[in-house]
């Protein structure tokens, strides 16, 4: 089940983000992100056009939580008038839970609704060494639109950032 993230889910976002931290594929951040410092990134946002969307399971799990499994968010672009019909789409999945087809379901979503959100162009900022994510992107029709060489030094290896882009519609 794919809904509008709650405040109240904030802390599973975040562990789920920081889950993605050791793994050096998914973020630049190298240290864990503590929930009060997402509390503005998550409040300060227009719902209406950069939702943050969670999945949770179809059942409640047995006390009745619904964990969230995964979650997708809309990132304006470049915050200039011209590039509002452009946002840049984040996707992360609980360890425990990837390869279930969570991280499809939230893109499919994001696809389908785009149009109602008033965005025309998906950016997905990856890693090259990224293959996972790489892979989901080109199964939707994302291509690359650019390559920043070595711009990020992860664990003293310097690597490449691909912008990988699709137009809605």
């Amino acid at each position: 089940m794919i809904r509008d993230a709650r405040e109240e889910d904030l802390p599973d976002i975040v562990a789920i983000y920081n889950a993605s931290i050791p793994g050096r594929l998914a973020t630049a951040d190298t240290d864990p992100v503590s929930v009060d410092a997402r509390r503005s990134w998550f409040r300060d946002r227009a719902w209406d056009r950069h939702p943050v969307w969670v999945s949770t399971p179809d059942q409640p799990d047995r006390d009745g939580s619904g964990r969230v499994t995964g979650w997708l968010s809309f990132a304006k672009f470049y915050g200039r008038p011209a590039y509002a019909a452009t946002a840049e789409v984040s996707i992360y999945v609980d360890p425990a839970a990837q390869r279930r087809g969570i991280a499809r379901a939230l893109v499919q979503q994001a696809i389908a609704r785009a149009p109602a959100l008033g965005l025309t162009t998906f950016l997905g900022f990856v890693f090259a060494h990224n293959a996972p994510s790489v892979a989901l992107c080109e199964s939707f029709g994302f291509r690359e639109w650019g390559r920043l060489p070595r711009v990020a030094r992860l664990d003293g290896i310097e690597r490449d950032l691909l912008i990988l882009g699709l137009r809605i519609g």
